[in-house]
């Protein structure tokens, strides 16, 4: 095993995270408003009494965002894991399908599924797992330990009989040889996290404007309350209003 240069992971953590936050911008600018209407259940914020536009239009985003931002920051974690592993035992991406991480340690072979957290997946998912470990086992050979590694979380009972469950402090300590460094992580994770949230900020301010604006013209009643009745319409009618057209929303890139 080698020892994991703290310092080096931070400097990878920062040229990464900085990915991760141009990915949220990119895709908050990719947007439109009829995607999210169109895929967000408008009884639901009827019944949560929304009242007024910009609350919609941020519910209908943040809604959108939660989802696309785990998965991206799930991507990130993978990406640190692989790295980190890569350095402490000489770990690398997995070629087989369905999985992330390949590397020995104390004599074992290990082939590693890395998810977020530990309720990643229905049954369904995780059969999808166990099959793709069955399959690794055939090509590369029966002697091999399978690990479903989760970034986050704990997990009572690690031997899940086909596989080992691996979480949290757990599966760090497992793939970097270092019992703290799920908490040493912490601290590279912030890292000029004002200023790129900040970013993120202005640019939500400048989406929230631009879809209110469009709101506005085609869902309101004449008395500037809210058409529930037409935005259901669009929503999930057999035949939805040719009239309703939202805008897409513009790049705010510079112009050269």
């Amino acid at each position: 095993m080698n020892k994991v240069d703290l310092k080096k992971v931070a400097d990878f953590v920062d040229s990464k995270i900085a990915d991760f936050h141009s990915a949220k911008l990119e895709a908050i600018k990719c947007l439109e408003l009829n995607q999210l209407l169109k895929r967000k259940n408008p009884y639901l914020f009827k019944a949560k009494n929304i009242t007024t536009v910009e609350a919609y239009i941020r519910y209908l985003l943040d809604a959108h965002l939660s989802s696309q931002e785990e998965t991206m920051f799930g991507t990130f974690l993978e990406s640190l894991a692989i790295y980190v592993c890569g350095i402490a035992f000489g770990g690398q991406k997995a070629p087989a399908e369905g999985i992330d991480l390949d590397f020995s340690r104390d004599g074992k072979r290990y082939l590693v599924s890395i998810k977020s957290g530990p309720n990643w997946g229905n049954s369904r998912q995780v059969n999808k797992m166990k099959d793709d470990f069955k399959k690794a086992k055939r090509i590369i050979g029966q002697d091999i330990i399978c690990v479903n590694g989760c970034c986050y979380g704990r997990e009572g009972n690690e031997n899940k009989g086909d596989y080992i469950k691996k979480c949290g402090q757990s599966f760090w300590a497992f793939i970097s040889g270092r019992p703290e460094f799920y908490k040493e992580i912490v601290e590279p994770l912030g890292h000029k996290a004002k200023e790129r949230n900040d970013a993120f900020n202005d640019e939500y301010s400048k989406v929230v404007n631009k879809f209110g604006e469009f709101f506005s013209s085609c869902y309101l009643n004449e008395d500037n309350s809210i058409n529930w009745e037409k935005i259901v319409e669009f929503n999930s009618s057999m035949n939805p209003p040719s009239k309703t057209k939202p805008a897409k929303l513009e790049s705010h890139k510079s112009k050269k």
